[in-house]
């Protein structure tokens, strides 16, 4: 895996066991449910003037979990977002520092599983694959995914925050095999851009992916976690709009089960 740009990189230190201590004395945790929790993937960069649009539709996700009787659908129990953030529009005048190669490259493979060699920003895809109709179809293709019993669980348990570190283990199970993605992820980013297609304008962003791990393969025992680290966090990163997402994916890229988990409160 290559490493963060120096302003956005995080120290992951390897965590022998989840035991007690001073920094997990205080913890959070969440399971998934019974049914299939859709990962939602959105492709995306601060060099495209066609993304901000889709950057203000995936944060609208964040503003209506705050009132469950707007949701239609698109409670955390039912979506995960995630932005991920392309480097292939780097070249044309701004350089995006959440852009990550490994995101461009699961974009073109996700694209290459139907037969598509093309990429473009923004795109969705719902469950592993693409929703061209984001705007009018998303809670439509959430709810077909809701309606699948899951065919993975997936826990996460988050620590309290010691002097910026953070420990988390994720446990995962799947019935046939499958690898295991974690992300942490970051809200209420404010970006001003001074170069490109989007030169002057002031990007809002939320679930933008900080760092990635994975793919792990799931080694069919459940007492183990499949991923025990501490996050080394910077103090630009404020805990209260960072949280953890993990999900389970087949080798085909059919994702089989994901959650989120905000991290604890202070």
């Amino acid at each position: 895996m290559k490493k963060l740009a120096a302003a956005v990189r995080l120290a992951l230190i390897a965590l022998p066991a989840f035991a007690a201590g001073s920094a997990i004395a205080q913890t959070c945790s969440k399971q998934s449910p019974p049914h299939t929790v859709a990962l939602l993937e959105l492709y995306t960069s601060e060099g495209c003037d066609s993304c901000p649009s889709a950057d203000r539709f995936i944060s609208g996700l964040r503003q209506l979990s705050r009132d469950t009787k707007a949701l239609s659908g698109l409670a955390p129990e039912q979506v995960v977002p995630l932005s991920l953030h392309v480097d292939y529009w780097d070249y044309i005048g701004w350089k995006d520092v959440f852009a990550r190669r490994e995101f461009t490259e699961r974009q073109r493979w996700l694209s290459a599983l139907v037969n598509s060699r093309t990429v473009y920003t923004p795109e969705f895809f719902v469950g592993g694959r693409e929703l061209r109709n984001w705007r009018g179809g998303l809670a439509d293709a959430v709810a077909q995914i809701n309606q699948r019993p899951a065919q993975a669980n997936i826990s996460i348990t988050l620590g309290k925050q010691d002097n910026g570190a953070v420990p988390v283990a994720v446990n995962a199970t799947a019935r046939q095999g499958g690898r295991l993605f974690v992300a942490l992820y970051e809200n209420g980013i404010s970006s001003e851009v001074k170069a490109g297609e989007n030169r002057g304008v002031t990007l809002k962003h939320d679930y933008v992916v900080r760092d990635w791990i994975g793919p792990i393969a799931l080694s069919g025992d459940a007492g183990k976690p499949a991923l025990s680290r501490v996050l080394q966090l910077r103090p630009t990163m404020p805990s209260k709009n960072l949280g953890v997402a993990a999900f389970v994916e087949s080798e085909k890229g059919e994702v089989l089960q994901a959650l989120a988990l905000p991290f604890c409160p202070s």
